[in-house]
């Protein structure tokens, strides 16, 4: 069973791992020691910080391992509200219009505008599944957990909550969009840019970036072609972040374009549908699957498990293994989400 629990600093080499294994483009895990352990020890702080009231500088970090094995699978976080302590640039893609009418001419032209939109929102970040456990509903759990927990804690987050989801690059992490923008502003390669970005040393974007807007029509084919498309590892992530109410309202991110998705909070899918129930602890058949977590937020537990839920009484019979492994006593409450 995959069990999604808060990072703990002994889990450091499982997140190195996932680091490593995560490839070039993904900002949010640099394979550096000091950046893992500092995000590590910084959600811990978050997790056990008490009377929260509104999202601030909190960074939740969670893992999922393996109840047989210890094996940890992947990780997921939350960034309570960014761009404060690091500002958070990202493009806008805009219209204008060129006319004349004594010449008949009538020109529709796209700009990428160079901004901070998102400062103060909640960002869903650093979702990354290991090849061996991409099976069965551990890649919903690992994405939906954090709905649960918003669910469930809605004052630690902001009321938009959005996505970068990693863009077009190739292998060797080269990025066509990135390429035109090192040919004429920056001089440095896309997997330094974004390991600098990685870990937090984002100085050089304000000093370089171009501030006035850019007109599409004046990029290569290349980098035009990849704007608002995501690298082929991250559409099931994209896919499902749309069934879930998320969509992209024109933002992309600043070196590999892929594009940036949101939603309301209160209109998620998950958080719209997710469901509070108590615990009654025994053995049943039901062949129903729940993406289920416990109420708790410093010892937050989730899981996809089969569970009994009865509507009338807002019960659920889960089996001893399950409320162990969520951490639930008999009458305590979980808030689920059938699958």
């Amino acid at each position: 069973m995959l069990v999604v629990r808060p990072i703990k600093l002994s889990d450091y080499d499982a997140l190195h791992t996932c680091a490593v294994e995560s490839g070039h483009g993904f900002t949010s895990l640099p394979v550096n020691e000091e950046l893992l352990t500092n995000r590590i020890t910084h959600s811990e702080y978050s997790f056990a910080k008490q009377d929260v009231t509104e999202p601030g500088d909190e960074g939740y970090l969670m893992v999922g391992f393996d109840t047989e094995t210890g094996e940890v699978a992947g990780t997921t976080g939350i960034e309570a509200s960014i761009g404060w302590d690091v500002p958070f640039y990202s493009y806008h893609i805009s219209k204008v219009v060129h006319s004349s009418q004594k010449l008949g001419v009538n020109n529709v032209v796209k700009l990428l505008t160079f901004g901070n939109n998102y400062t103060g929102c909640s960002e869903i970040c650093t979702l990354f599944l290991r090849p061996a456990f991409r099976g069965g509903l551990n890649g919903r759990l690992m994405s939906k957990c954090r709905f649960l927990i918003m669910s469930e804690h809605p004052e630690r987050f902001s009321k938009t909550i959005f996505a970068e989801m990693r863009g077009v690059s190739d292998a060797e992490g080269n990025s066509p969009f990135w390429q035109w923008l090192q040919e004429h502003f920056f001089s440095i390669d896309f997997t330094l840019a974004d390991y600098l970005t990685g870990i937090g040393k984002k100085g050089f974007i304000a000093d370089l970036m171009p501030k006035l807007p850019i007109y599409v029509n004046l990029l290569s084919k290349e980098a035009q072609a990849v704007i608002g498309e995501v690298h082929d590892n991250t559409r099931p992530a994209l896919k499902l972040l749309e069934r879930e109410g998320f969509t992209n309202r024109g933002y992309v991110d600043i070196f590999d374009a892929g594009p940036t998705v949101e939603c309301d909070l209160r209109n998620i899918e998950s958080v719209r549908y997710s469901i509070r129930a108590q615990v009654q602890i025994a053995e049943h058949s039901s062949s129903k699957d729940f993406l289920i977590g416990n109420t708790s937020f410093e010892n937050f537990r989730a899981v996809a498990a089969k569970g009994a839920y009865d509507q009338a009484s807002d019960t659920v019979i889960l089996s001893s293994e399950v409320a162990s492994a969520l951490e639930v006593k008999e009458g305590e409450f979980v808030r689920m989400l059938a699958q």
